[in-house]
């Protein structure tokens, strides 16, 4: 079915908006997906902030025009649909990826990241990066642990002199002569 180039035009202005600040793509190609896995398929990438879109290839590559994700999105073949962000690209790589996994009609493409094209192997390693979040609590982690150690050791002194001197009492030890 043959679209008008009004639509045409149409649909590149909606996908040019939303991929203006787009970060991060990934690109995959699928086969034999049905309408309920893509409902579930569309779900999981917005719980993530992320926006997913089955692309016509000659539309999304004039969309993509000035974009941070114009290099992914110029010569692609075949059935394809483009997961896109501008936040968090581990997250939004991760739950592709499980979802993908659990999937076998789906297959990765190519990613882009800040302007860095990534393949399908790079996706998958993307995917096995700590979140943003994850990354975070091990850095407050690290920092809080050397002040954690000294209010340990400062407060080990006066325990210590505490437990003596109560041995000292229960023992009579300074029991005056009275």
């Amino acid at each position: 079915m043959a679209i008008s180039k009004a639509k045409k035009a149409e649909k590149i202005k909606q996908l040019a908006g939303e991929l203006e600040g787009s970060t991060t793509a990934i690109i995959g190609t699928f086969s034999k997906l049905t309408v309920a896995k893509d409902f579930e398929l569309r779900k999981v990438i917005r719980a993530t902030g992320g926006k997913y879109r089955v692309v016509k290839n000659k539309l999304a590559a004039i969309s993509g025009t000035g974009t941070q994700i114009e290099t992914a999105l110029k010569g692609l073949k075949g059935v394809n649909s483009v997961a896109f962000t501008d936040g968090d690209p581990v997250a939004l790589a991760k739950v592709f990826a499980k979802w993908a996994g659990e999937n076998a009609e789906f297959e990765f493409k190519l990613g882009i990241v800040d302007g860095k094209l990534l393949d399908a192997e790079e996706v998958k390693a993307l995917a096995a990066m700590p979140g943003k979040d994850e990354i975070f609590a091990k850095l407050l982690f690290l920092i809080n642990a050397p002040a954690q150690r000294l209010a340990t050791v400062i407060n080990a002194t006066g325990r210590d002199l505490a437990v003596v001197l109560n041995q000292g009492v229960e023992k009579e030890k300074f029991a005056g002569a009275a």
